[in-house]
């Protein structure tokens, strides 16, 4: 069962007609991926098309000694073998203007699964034949694998030539020391969490062809066409212009699709052997294509009062970032900024580090350094209640930001956050029915009959996410939209183009929706995404809608204004579009819009920014750093099999601020599927690594949860609006994500209190050992 509410403030904007913001129109989509006739990235296909595989370091740190192409070349079928000797332009590259990362190894390898070499073959299993023929002869070196060794000695253990640190960001609020003796209760904990792997369905592919300029044709699917454009350019050594990126059918992101995987690799190939080329990945080596959520070693400190209130927090976090600087800056910076969550705390001491290992390498993953941030403020407020006595609930409540409050980097929130009330609001819902131990797919193990309900014992748990949206530390975060309005047929027709990439969240649904309810006609359709239009920058940090929904909103303005000035240049006194029609202000429909435009067309393209931001200072980490926050709640009910350490989430109930509601049913999926993926790293999604190698790279051995695992989940929406973002919307995506992992884990611990033990539970995945321990 899944319910939902939905709570409307003062000024927020009652709902438009048919199809536009605030409606539910079915996505386009949609029925196509539910049949199984959606055209994924791995779908394409053309006529006399090679098939691209990869080559990929069976070591986590070696040098490579020889690579012998031959065995490869020799195998009928196989049209070309390429190494870094072979790439055409530069030889590295990255995200955030840090080119680190080779296209192919270049003398050393630096993790498991790093890229050496690529093959193009008539078909895919001769393509692989090949890549497996490749010899190579190697000096195998130890692998640097424990973060907390290069923090002790980063110039040592160096795994890059820079060093072993890529960030470290400190927060400095107060006087932490002056603080700590005016503290009554004083509490401590180390906290870890593991690798989670975003774990998309639709693995790595893409198609590239080459063109009759020279140049090259790309269908992939990515998060973020016009970065992928700047970092493939100069490594093929192809000026821009000469590359057309169309974006494929995306088998969902959650990050793993910022950074590259085959789409230069692919590129080489095809220029070398003038031939489009295909390449897919398995299961298998999707998990060594993508980077993983950083792993992290959490250190807490508090001190409160009796009266609840804390008074200081000291803060020591270290990410590992594996081998290469992907996103691990920008996810220090989010980490360190949201160390204590939406807490007001006057003296801070934080430290947030990020290290290079010879582990897998790390970047965006949904939440983006909150996560592990979320985890450890949460489960410290449940760690400062109990060391009072005090409700959780009401612990978090006494320290709650509000509007007007400050942040741990002296942001103020400007907009409403409201979380004591929405506390509240989530401790109010109703609560599941008592267990029954009649039916055994009811209780942890289900249908594997462990138990009958002997050593079940139910807890309750909450947490609470605070997320930025959009990019942060004064990035130049934009979108651009370009919106046409002709008629067709007879009726208005509107075509919105942007770059934004559709990765399963509906934003090709919204986009029209935007242009309906502004243009004021029914009929919008959606050019395909490409680099054709300017940069709508990536489709993560829940900010697709805000951004590029901000870009489609202007655009449509600037067009319906031309519109207008057409109606008044012919002497009618126009005030709006409705339904297809120009309507004066009396409501009195003047003219249709179709018959003013003729034959002829409006075009208007515009870019959207949102408010400027800054750094996060160096020394104390003061700065308005981020665009926009959001807040989400949750309540877990979770049944323990304390004996077994089994568990079963029996319900997981969220209240979330969403800012303006603009499609109710993706708005619900977003909050469920982001719940669930918090649900997976609560209790069972952790990429193993042992000596830096992976042990575990398929679906059997990394589990996610599925819809067996998936509880009932109650929301409450709540619509208080952001005065700075467009229709007044809060981004909604990863918040859920956030707070669902903390609320699932306090729960458990409950649960184990109940049957008698200590609760004491500092990691995440929970393990069933970890629950007997604390049994």
């Amino acid at each position: 069962m899944t319910e939902t509410r939905t709570t409307r403030f003062p000024g927020a904007v009652a709902a438009p007609g048919r199809d536009g913001i605030g409606a539910s129109p079915a996505r386009p989509d949609g029925a196509l991926k539910v049949k199984g006739e959606f055209a994924y990235a791995s779908d394409l296909w053309l006529d006399g098309m090679l098939w691209g595989a990869t080559l990929r370091s069976p070591h986590p740190r070696a040098r490579i000694v020889r690579i012998d192409l031959g065995p490869a070349l020799a195998i009928s079928g196989v049209r070309a073998a390429l190494t870094h000797e072979d790439v055409p332009g530069r030889k590295l590259y990255g995200l955030d203007r840090v080119p680190d990362q080779p296209v192919l190894a270049m003398g050393e390898v630096r993790h498991h699964g790093e890229p050496i070499a690529v093959v193009a073959a008539d078909h895919p299993e001769i393509a692989r034949r090949a890549a497996a023929a490749i010899a190579v002869e190697w000096e195998v070196l130890e692998p640097i694998t424990d973060p907390l060794v290069v923090l002790r000695d980063p110039d040592r253990h160096r795994v890059q030539e820079r060093g072993g640190i890529v960030r470290h960001q400190p927060v400095r609020v107060g006087d932490v020391a002056a603080a700590r003796a005016l503290a009554d209760v004083v509490v401590s904990e180390d906290y870890s969490v593991g690798i989670q792997d975003q774990a998309f369905l639709g693995p790595e592919s893409g198609l590239v062809v080459p063109a009759e300029d020279g140049g090259l044709d790309f269908y992939v699917a990515t998060q973020w066409i016009h970065n992928d454009l700047a970092q493939i350019a100069p490594s093929l050594g192809l000026a821009p212009e000469r590359i057309r990126m169309t974006l494929a059918g995306v088998g969902g992101a959650f990050g793993g699709r910022e950074d590259l995987s085959m789409q230069i690799h692919a590129g080489m190939l095809a220029l070398r052997t003038g031939k489009p080329i295909k390449m897919v990945y398995g299961r298998a080596e999707s998990f060594f294509g993508h980077v993983h959520r950083h792993p992290a070693l959490l250190h807490y400190e508090y001190g409160a009062t009796r009266a609840g209130k804390i008074v200081y927090a000291k803060v020591r976090t270290v990410l590992d970032g594996g081998a290469y600087t992907s996103s691990t800056p920008n996810v220090v910076g989010n980490a360190a900024s949201l160390a204590v969550g939406p807490y007001e705390i006057p003296n801070l001491e934080i430290d947030v580090y990020g290290v290079y290992t010879n582990n897998p390498p790390c970047g965006a993953m949904r939440g983006f350094g909150a996560v592990q941030a979320c985890f450890a403020h949460e489960s410290m407020m449940d760690l400062v209640a109990r060391a009072l006595s005090l409700d959780p609930v009401r612990v978090r409540q006494i320290n709650a930001v509000a509007q007007g409050s400050r942040l741990a980097t002296g942001q103020v929130l400007h907009a409403p956050a409201p979380l004591a009330s929405m506390l509240d609001r989530a401790a109010a819902l109703a609560l599941p029915d008592p267990l029954d131990s009649g039916d055994i797919r009811n209780l942890p193990g289900g249908v594997s009959q462990t138990t009958h309900g002997e050593g079940v014992r139910r807890g309750i748990g909450y947490g609470v996410g605070l997320k930025n949206i959009c990019f942060s530390e004064g990035s130049d975060d934009y979108s651009t939209a370009r919106v046409r309005l002709e008629v067709i047929g007879g009726e208005p027709v509107a075509l919105v183009h942007t770059a934004a990439a559709e990765v399963g969240q509906g934003l090709v649904t919204v986009q029209a929706q935007i242009a309906r309810t502004e243009l004021g006609i029914e009929r919008v359709d959606m050019h395909p995404a490409d680099n054709a239009v300017g940069d709508a920058g990536s489709s993560s940090a829940s900010r697709q809608t805000y951004m590029t929904g901000g870009a489609v909103r202007a655009a449509c303005v600037a067009v319906r204004d031309r519109l207008l000035e057409r109606a008044a240049a012919q002497g009618l006194s126009a005030d709006s579009v409705v339904g297809g029609k120009i309507v004066a202000h009396s409501g009195a429909v003047l003219v249709a819009v179709a018959d003013l435009l003729g034959e002829d067309f409006l075009e208007e393209t515009r870019e959207f920014r949102h408010r400027p931001t800054t750094p996060m200072d160096p020394v104390t980490g003061q700065g308005d750093s981020h665009t926009q926050l959001a807040l989400c709640v949750h309540r877990a009910v979770v049944d323990v099999d304390t004996e077994l350490g089994l568990v079963k989430v029996v319900a997981l109930d969220a209240v979330q601020d969403v800012g303006r509601v603009m499609h109710r049913v993706a708005l619900e999926g977003q909050i469920h599927g982001g719940a669930i993926q918090g649900l997976g790293l609560a209790v069972m999604e952790e990429i193993q690594v042992r000596d830096g190698k992976v042990r575990n790279p398929s679906f059997t051995d990394y589990l996610i949860p599925t819809i067996l695992d998936t509880p009932p989940q109650r929301l409450e929406i709540l619509e208080n609006p952001d005065p700075r973002a467009p229709y007044g919307l809060r981004g909604a995506g990863e918040p859920p994500t956030l707070s669902s992992t903390p609320a699932i884990v306090a729960a458990i611990r409950d649960a184990c209190r109940r049957a008698g033990g200590t609760g004491r539970i500092t990691r995440v995945p929970v393990r069933p050992d970890d629950i007997i321990r604390a049994t």
